[in-house]
């Protein structure tokens, strides 16, 4: 369900979703119980809402003549889909490579180390060496894609949670 309600402080319209207890103004912040707002129309169909709302205020403005040669929001709103271009496009036509920004964020998520994630390639450092310190699990894992800032967040993290532990500044996993 959806209402226009009007404030009684500061005399501004909206559309309230629901029910609730109370609403408040964002205009003025002037919070009111619900049922003691003045209900201009109730409707379950959001955009009659709007328009009516939008229908007032033109009234209220005198723009009435204005507001009766626009469409529905529901056709505006069909309008919008159609006008611009797609994030894809834009991107093209401002000299970006969205191939090769796709393949970038696919290497930063997975890690360049054979389509495995980051988190593994940090593992798999711990794994490999017979004494690895924070220092060889770095380069272990830079030499792989993966940046030497997540290589410390993530053995501090697998510390936390237990999967390793750190003795003497070299690590071991459990």
């Amino acid at each position: 369900m959806y209402a226009v309600v009007g404030c009684s402080d500061c005399d501004a319209l909206r559309v309230v979703e629901g029910r609730p207890e109370r609403s408040e103004c964002p205009r003025c912040g002037a919070s009111r119980k619900f049922e003691k707002l003045k209900q201009f129309v109730t409707t379950d169909d959001p955009d009659h809402a709007r328009e009516v709302r939008a229908a007032m205020l033109a009234k209220r403005q005198g723009h009435e003549d204005a507001f009766d040669d626009l469409d529905s929001f529901a056709e505006m709103d069909r309008y919008l889909d159609e006008a611009g271009v797609d994030d894809e496009a834009y991107l093209e036509q401002s000299g970006v490579d969205t191939a090769a920004v796709g393949a970038a964020a696919d290497r930063a998520e997975q890690g360049a180390g054979g389509g495995q994630s980051r988190r593994e390639t940090v593992l798999e450092a711990l794994r490999e060496q017979d004494a690895p310190t924070e220092g060889s699990v770095v380069d272990y894992a830079t030499e792989r894609g993966v940046p030497a800032e997540y290589v410390r967040d993530a053995l501090d993290k697998l510390v936390r949670q237990g999967e390793v532990t750190e003795s003497g500044d070299t690590y071991r996993v459990l």
